[in-house]
């Protein structure tokens, strides 16, 4: 070959600090990349492994430094969003990527949902048979939370608001990357402390973020906790479109923390309304029974006074005047003066037949104003009674 082609010269090393220098200028210090994990290995403390899509594959590499800060650890066939910058070993011109953060992507997040809810549905953890209904006006309630945190913030001041009533009790849990046992655990505190405490619900509540930030929630092991909690259990987790495995398990699911707030606590001024509606209608209720109670006695009254003993002795008296009336009608007495007379034998007792009587016998006549000591002289029957 010829010497004086024109052409660059270079020695390997000249070569390879040529192209680091060209990767480090026109390259973006730290960049995203969405990809793979595939054959993650651990070496030395350092994390190794293959980024990969359907297209290419990249090394990679977390430092042991940076391997315990990472949010998420990735195992075999995790899609991930990796934050990174390029490592360019001049002596051997070898490109890998540093990874110096790491998230799942929200394919493998959705599919890591899939996969759990596949395998609780069929227990009946998401079943509507088995939620139970929120205490109407809890007495305490404990708030699990990133604290401090405005949507900690949010929920303090709705629940200062709507129901002042209610004790709060805040339980301060990560709420970023992979604290599932944590979240776990301070669940665990919340019902051993329920008892004591007079806990009545449970708020598991986190704030915006990402669908990526709310993997966490997406775990079989907080679902089935959350499924055998002697509290009700109250989701506020993320945006109004994000679902998660913990809302479909939980007794109520709100579309945020505040929202969570709402729906357990009782709104004191629709509760005052209600109250003074209630005292409205009683009232109402109360005047018409009296009103009833008032006729009622009116109705009582009016037949005591019809049944007063002066009404009945007088018409007792009105009833015995008429039968003296009539008795007198029809006293003997009334014949007499009427001009009859009663005819009696020696012995007194009343005559009503000729027959009863004989020529010389005594009689005594009773007139209206006296009487009359008498002899018969003659006995005449009329013709009928001879006949008899």
């Amino acid at each position: 070959m010829s010497a004086d082609t024109g052409l660059p010269r270079y020695s390997v090393a000249e070569l390879n600090q040529a192209i680091g220098s060209l990767l480090e200028r026109g390259f973006a210090p730290r960049f995203l990349l969405e990809a793979t994990v595939s054959r993650p290995q651990l070496k030395k403390g350092h994390l190794w492994l293959t980024l990969v899509d359907e297209q290419a594959s990249i090394s990679a590499v977390v430092w042991a430094s940076q391997l315990s800060r990472l949010a998420h650890q990735p195992q075999e066939g995790d899609g991930v969003v990796v934050v990174g910058k390029l490592n360019f070993w001049t002596a051997r011109a070898n490109l890998c990527v540093q990874v110096l953060d790491l998230r799942p992507s929200l394919s493998a997040v959705l599919r890591q949902f899939e996969r759990v809810r596949q395998q609780l549905e069929p227990e009946g953890l998401f079943a509507l048979e088995r939620k139970r209904a929120l205490p109407p006006l809890p007495g305490a309630i404990a708030l699990l939370t990133a604290a401090p945190s405005s949507a900690l913030a949010d929920m303090l001041r709705t629940a200062a608001e709507r129901w002042p009533a209610t004790r709060i009790h805040v339980v301060p849990m990560p709420v970023q990357g992979a604290v599932e046992a944590q979240v776990r655990a301070r669940l665990a505190q919340v019902i051993a402390a329920a008892p004591e405490l007079a806990i009545e619900a449970v708020v598991l509540a986190r704030g915006g973020g990402s669908r990526e930030d709310l993997a966490v929630f997406d775990g079989e092991g907080l679902a089935r906790d959350l499924a055998a909690c002697p509290l009700p259990v109250v989701t506020g987790l993320g945006h109004e479109d994000d679902t998660t495995i913990a809302d479909l398990v939980a007794d109520y699911r709100a579309a945020t923390p505040t929202a969570a707030i709402v729906a357990l606590l009782p709104d004191r001024l629709a509760v005052h309304q209600g109250l003074r509606q209630s005292q409205i209608l009683l009232q109402q209720r109360l005047l018409q029974r009296l009103e009833r109670e008032r006729q009622g006695l009116m109705a009582s009254r009016e037949r005591l006074e019809r049944h007063h003993p002066t009404l009945l002795l007088d018409a007792l008296r009105q009833q015995l005047r008429h039968r003296l009336d009539l008795l007198q009608a029809l006293s003997p007495q009334r014949l007499l003066e009427r001009g009859f007379a009663l005819v009696r034998g020696a012995d007194g007792r009343l005559l009503r037949s000729v027959r009863e009587l004989q020529p010389g016998d005594p009689l005594q006549l009773e007139l209206a104003d006296g009487r009359i000591d008498a002899n018969v002289r003659r006995v005449s029957a009329n013709r009928s009674s001879s006949h008899d």
